[in-house]
């Protein structure tokens, strides 16, 4: 039997996580931040700041020039890493191999599993349907390795890749060499 590795990524992991936790409503983009030399950069935003030009790294100052209506509030990475291995925890329903990626990505080894679920694609579909239920945007990959389906879990052009047996080496070709996750 092949292996088969479910990577998960939660591109906006924080600010919805923090939303969930504050039980917010409001639409207003959302931007975390935490204190940095030389000020306030933003740590995490979510969908409708990233649309406004948001993004982590960026001076809370500028961020609040670019958009006056942005609701920023204070990161808390280890509230994020707990609900992260909570939410992996969650996950074991799915399978009894379940471990955190980075600050914003599972990985679960699906390898014989998925015929429980009817197949790989049902399988990912109830997975990012259950994460949207609970209010968390969700990219997933299937593939053969836990890096391959993390790579392009976080950098295919699709936000579920279901890559066939076998055809790890194909679907990488065509991911940018960040993909690899190694320092510059």
């Amino acid at each position: 039997m092949a292996r088969r590795i479910l990577a998960l990524w939660l591109p906006y992991w924080p600010a919805e996580r923090w939303r969930r936790a504050q039980s917010a409503r409001d639409p207003a983009p959302l931007a975390l931040y935490l204190p940095q030399a030389g000020g306030f950069r933003l740590s995490a935003v979510d969908r409708g700041a990233a649309e406004v030009g948001l993004y982590p790294g960026l001076a809370l100052a500028d961020a609040r020039a670019i958009w006056p209506e942005l609701h920023a509030a204070c990161g808390d990475p280890r509230a994020d890493e707990a609900a992260l291995a909570a939410l992996a925890d969650w996950c074991g329903r799915y399978s009894p191999w379940v471990a955190t990626d980075g600050a914003a990505g599972l990985r679960l080894d699906i390898s014989g599993l998925a015929h429980l679920f009817g197949d790989e694609a049902a399988l990912a579909e109830i997975l990012v349907r259950r994460l949207a239920g609970f209010g968390f945007t969700a990219r997933l990959a299937i593939a053969d390795t836990p890096g391959a389906a993390s790579a392009l879990a976080r950098f295919a052009a699709a936000e579920a890749t279901l890559v066939p047996p076998g055809g790890t080496a194909a679907a990488l070709a065509a991911l940018p060499v960040a993909a690899v996750r190694v320092p510059e």
